[in-house]
């Protein structure tokens, strides 16, 4: 019994050092580095964080529908990176995204606006991008390329906008505007910051 009773305070003990030691390693920062997650990482949007919204999820890759976003964009000549900056507002680049609401997908599309433009699979990216591109173009064109409306009436609806004049006085249709607008310009940044790079 003596023997079971050593046993177990030196193991015990072993414990506790090496908890101990990791202490120490983290607090003196000589812990190893953990590898990055090459399909996933865990973020915090700075972006949002400024707007009051901490938005840490697991995120896809942001760069996957670059090509289809920007072959999509110039067929319907919306500038890609509003498109870029809707669909990280909309879905986070999830194509698989469904609101409390019922809205689908990347550009999360409600069930009577895909069936408006035909958009037969909302969970197809290149569906959901078509579908909502077009939807974009035709709110740019309506409020003669007013950008803050045409992304109120996007979140809000075109009966919202028209009932209160202009972007209508919801906390998140202003917040969904704001957020939108300052990733447009980040992206355009981004993409100018390229084409320098390249030249």
């Amino acid at each position: 019994m003596d023997e079971i009773f050593i046993r177990i305070l030196t193991r015990t003990g072993q414990y506790a050092l090496m908890i101990m030691l990791f202490l120490y390693l983290f607090i003196r920062g000589l812990l190893p580095q953990i590898p990055p997650i090459t399909d996933f990482s865990w973020y915090i949007d700075k972006n949002e964080v400024k707007e009051g919204l901490v938005d840490i999820r697991l995120a896809p890759d942001l760069k996957s529908y670059d090509e289809l976003i920007a072959w999509t964009a110039r067929k319907y000549n919306v500038d890609c990176a509003l498109v870029k900056a809707v669909i990280k507002a909309e879905s986070n680049f999830d194509h698989k995204a469904v609101s409390r609401k019922g809205a689908k997908g990347l550009m999360q599309l409600m069930p009577q606006t895909a069936s408006l433009l035909r958009v037969n699979d909302c969970f197809r990216p290149e569906d959901n991008i078509d579908g909502g591109i077009r939807h974009l173009s035709y709110l740019i064109s309506l409020y003669d390329g007013d950008l803050a409306l045409a992304l109120a009436a996007y979140n809000a609806g075109e009966n919202a906008v028209a009932r209160y004049r202009g972007i209508p006085p919801y906390a998140d249709t202003r917040a969904y505007v704001r957020r939108v607008l300052h990733n447009y310009k980040r992206y355009k940044q981004e993409a100018t910051a390229v084409m320098v790079t390249v030249k």
